[in-house]
């Protein structure tokens, strides 16, 4: 709810600063919810149909990320920009209501007790975690902000006849297949993963992600890149569902919070000093240095995956599907 009051509140903003503020504490608020908000699906979702439960909660928040930018494209022309980001907190309220909902499922569906005295708690890493880390880690070091790959598309279109504002708008449409396409491939994986193992389909979106980083840095040409866009929205879609899948496989309940919290501070540091070496090395280097050290740490994140156990086989009865 905190997400959608102070993304809601940005309409009210009459500064820089308060802009910057109500965005961070939007984002600190969405880094506390999506680990819960993993647990608890784990929680409500049977052992053997995680990789779909997590394929369908993957692919309705890319098919968000299409659907979002357009409404509001069509309100901002119809209302205007303030009375549209008071909108924008309105889906996140009724988020709100049907988490409230699920989790009161979840609590009834739940057999372990995990609530304990706040003097008890203690930060603990649960077993085997730390092999699990080792290729997302790499492979989150790589993952840049989207933000870089429409910067990148929007140069490459701006070349020749095309205006700025066409180049813009051309990677922005980019931005909403690459959404859809990460949709599609998310859905998908949910069913491939509760079919085969973990391992399978990391290293596939991976493989995909580090060919699109190639295609973006070493070619200057259009269609290359719209082909970009749509390998690392494949690939995307892939990952995420896997690493999810990973760790509710390897977790057991009491350990769940933790086990997803250490997951997305793995993935919110790597993906921000991802895009600060990228930018560091695009600005002082070149395109295509930049684009190829992600790529690389993509490809090692592969090999480490397909190469070494992601769990050791005794932390969880699904450990041979990991």
């Amino acid at each position: 709810m905190t997400t959608a009051l102070a993304t809601g509140a940005i309409g009210a903003a009459v500064a820089t600063w308060q802009v910057a503020i109500l965005r961070a504490f939007s984002w600190i608020s969405r880094g506390i919810r999506s680990p819960a908000r993993d647990a608890m699906l784990s929680d409500i979702a049977p052992a053997d149909a995680y990789g779909r439960a997590f394929g369908l909660e993957r692919a309705g928040d890319n098919l968000g990320a299409v659907a979002g930018p357009l409404l509001a494209a069509g309100l901002v022309g119809w209302i205007g920009v303030r009375p549209t980001l008071y909108l924008a907190a309105v889906p996140g309220l009724f988020a709100a209501l049907a988490i409230t909902i699920a989790a009161g499922e979840a609590k009834k569906r739940s057999s372990t007790q995990r609530t304990a005295p706040i003097s008890k708690l203690r930060v603990t890493i649960p077993p085997g975690l730390g092999q699990a880390l080792v290729p997302i880690a790499a492979f989150e070091l790589g993952n840049m902000a989207t933000t870089l790959l429409i910067l990148r598309a929007t140069r490459v279109f701006h070349q020749g006849e095309r205006s700025l504002a066409v180049a813009t708008s051309l990677a922005i449409l980019l931005y909403a297949a690459y959404n859809l396409v990460g949709s599609g491939a998310a859905y998908a994986a949910g069913h491939w993963l509760d079919r085969r193992n973990a391992r399978t389909v990391f290293v596939s979106g991976a493989l995909l992600y580090s060919f699109s980083y190639l295609l973006f840095g070493l070619s200057d040409r259009g269609v290359f890149v719209v082909f970009a866009f749509l390998l690392a929205g494949g690939g995307i879609g892939l990952t995420e569902t896997a690493e999810s899948t990973l760790f509710a496989r390897l977790l057991s309940a009491e350990d769940r919070g933790s086990g997803f919290g250490i997951l997305g501070g793995v993935q919110a540091f790597g993906d921000f000093a991802s895009s600060a070496i990228v930018g560091l090395l695009w600005t002082t280097v070149g395109v295509v240095a930049a684009f190829v050290y992600a790529a690389g740490l993509v490809a090692v994140a592969a090999l480490i995956a397909a190469t070494r156990p992601l769990a050791p086989t005794s932390v969880h009865p699904a450990a041979p599907l990991i």
